[in-house]
């Protein structure tokens, strides 16, 4: 399998720390796509992912998967031996999809927004509007706050056991930085969840 992903973003990152904490990742290889370049938009790309989105899955019949969950959701299917990661019974699986639609829309795309309309790192591409990419940013400490207060209680976001929605969370938070979003003491249940997660293997690749 051919993982095509630009390392320093959250989705690709999301996919490894996926594949490696089911010990998948050493089956992957990994082919660096450089958006600054725009290698995401050249014809070969394309037709991997006609959105033109990293990470793009190549398995080895050359079925191309796309998005994120996509990936993830292939993966757990495709390898039931390993740690699941999506849930096990109807209600965990639920309570997982649940989460990470939390976290993609409420969490994700705000601090997505605010990267690509403030930071300038996009605007030889698209249309920016830096008070959009500010409102993003208030949207996403909202969500911080939120979390914050329901690790107070909880050790994961779904139960008692890790599963891809603190995955998501955990790669969302680490791009965070880019906007000078951190859970700092001012969140000490965000701060302490982030600490357990980032000391797991899989948040090193």
């Amino acid at each position: 399998m051919k993982l095509y992903e630009t390392a320093t973003a959250p989705n690709p990152r999301r996919v490894r720390m996926f594949m490696a904490e089911k010990g998948l990742l050493e089956q992957v290889e990994c082919i660096e796509i450089d958006l600054a370049k725009g290698e995401n938009l050249t014809p070969e790309f394309v037709a991997r992912n006609p959105m033109k989105k990293v990470p793009v899955l190549e398995l080895d019949d050359g079925t191309c998967l796309a998005e994120t969950m996509a990936i993830c959701r292939y993966v757990e299917e495709a390898h039931p031996e390993t740690l699941p990661l999506l849930g096990t019974s109807p209600k965990q699986k639920a309570l997982i999809e649940q989460w990470l639609r939390w976290i993609d829309f409420y969490f994700m795309m705000p601090v997505g927004m605010c990267f690509q309309h403030t930071s300038g790192y996009f605007k030889d591409r698209m249309t920016c509007f830096p008070e959009y990419g500010q409102d993003c940013y208030g949207k996403a400490q909202e969500f911080m706050a939120f979390l914050d207060q329901y690790l107070a209680t909880h050790d994961y976001l779904v139960g008692d056991e890790f599963s891809a929605a603190d995955i998501n969370a955990f790669a969302t938070l680490a791009f965070a930085r880019v906007v000078k979003l951190r859970a700092d003491s001012s969140l000490p249940n965000l701060s302490a969840w982030y600490e357990r997660i980032a000391a797991r293997p899989s948040a090193q690749v």
